[in-house]
């Protein structure tokens, strides 16, 4: 009799339902062999090829490789979530991709040994549909890239998650309403593409701008910034609203980000134009900077004590353009992990 349960309850997670948001947190509503067969008969021969044959779409000719709305892809098959547009990049590769899932449990990883190399299969757990691969050269700090079929997703728009039976996830693409105060905050922590990548990430942050501060030269451009002449360091300006986080937060965020503890380098970077400094704006700003370095200091992440710099903020030129928001446009490129403390 449990043999006989056991069978069944497999036959019964493969056939998969349409996702029933209603019924998350006690399964899925179980679904016989007709049902599942009626689902597939909705699909075109495309997405029957991808999802039940592990077959492969052509790149840049698909649906999603290149859809930049805000909302949540779907199993085509069963329904279950699968990956959020705010996880979504450029990969260059014209497929959709993806740095990580919308719910990691929704997933399944099996080893792939076709076409003569070992990947890594990517399939939905409830509809056993094939979705794709995933590869370790994805944007860091996760650097996965899941590198998905369009065949074998449904995209819902976030203005529609609600009536599709998605309500749960509506919140992640609910912008605070600005207060209408905003704040300066300006940190040089080694090269700036990677420092405004993560700041531009953090709820609260609103706009950021990379350029050269702390030097003599007026106006500097990169070249005379790179002699480690000027004076000047690679820095970020980040305007915030301090309503959705303060200043203390983007500390944190500062001191996580990058080796405080490297005198005039980060990484392979060196030079002064590469220094660990805070710019304050005001004397509260200067006070909580202090106050930081010295809990940084105090932690033991690291052996040695921080060599961040905090003098007050002064001229901020801005860099060459295609050096704002680099990382966005490169996503290979970034050279910044945060750490957890």
């Amino acid at each position: 009799m449990i043999r006989f349960l056991k069978i069944s309850l497999i036959i019964l997670t493969i056939a998969g339902l349409p996702f029933c948001p209603s019924c998350q947190n006690e399964g899925y509503s179980a679904m016989n062999k007709s049902n599942k067969q009626e689902q597939l008969k909705k699909l075109t021969p495309e997405q029957y090829k991808v999802t039940q044959e592990s077959g492969t779409e052509p790149p840049y000719k698909n649906k999603y490789w290149d859809n930049h709305k805000p909302g949540i892809y779907v199993d085509v098959v069963s329904g279950e979530p699968l990956f959020s547009s705010l996880d979504k990049f450029d990969s260059g590769t014209g497929w959709p991709s993806f740095t990580r899932p919308l719910v990691k449990e929704n997933l399944v990883m099996k080893a792939d040994r076709s076409l003569f190399m070992t990947r890594t299969e990517v399939r939905s757990k409830q509809g056993d549909s094939h979705l794709g691969h995933v590869f370790n050269d994805g944007p860091e700090p996760a650097g996965l890239r899941y590198c998905m079929n369009s065949a074998a997703l449904r995209f819902i728009p976030a203005e529609d998650l609600e009536k599709e039976g998605y309500g749960e996830y509506a919140k992640l693409f609910k912008k605070e309403k600005p207060s209408g105060k905003t704040e300066i905050a300006t940190f040089a922590a080694g090269c700036f593409w990677g420092v405004e990548h993560i700041f531009k990430q953090v709820k609260g942050v609103l706009k950021t701008r990379v350029g050269y501060t702390g030097g003599s030269m007026e106006h500097p451009g990169y070249r005379d910034v790179s002699t480690g002449t000027t004076g000047h360091a690679e820095a970020v300006r980040v305007e915030f609203d301090p309503s959705v986080i303060s200043y203390e937060e983007l500390l944190d965020y500062f001191w996580r980000l990058h080796d405080p503890t490297q005198l005039n380098r980060q990484g392979p970077d060196f030079g002064t134009q590469y220094r660990s400094v805070i710019f304050y704006h005001n004397q509260e700003q200067k006070k909580a900077a202090e106050k930081s370095r010295e809990k940084f200091d105090k932690s033991g992440v690291f052996s040695k004590k921080s060599v961040t710099e905090i003098r007050p903020a002064g001229a901020f030129y801005d860099a060459e353009e295609y050096h704002q928001d680099y990382i966005g446009k490169n996503p290979s490129r970034s050279c910044h992990v945060l750490r957890d403390r």
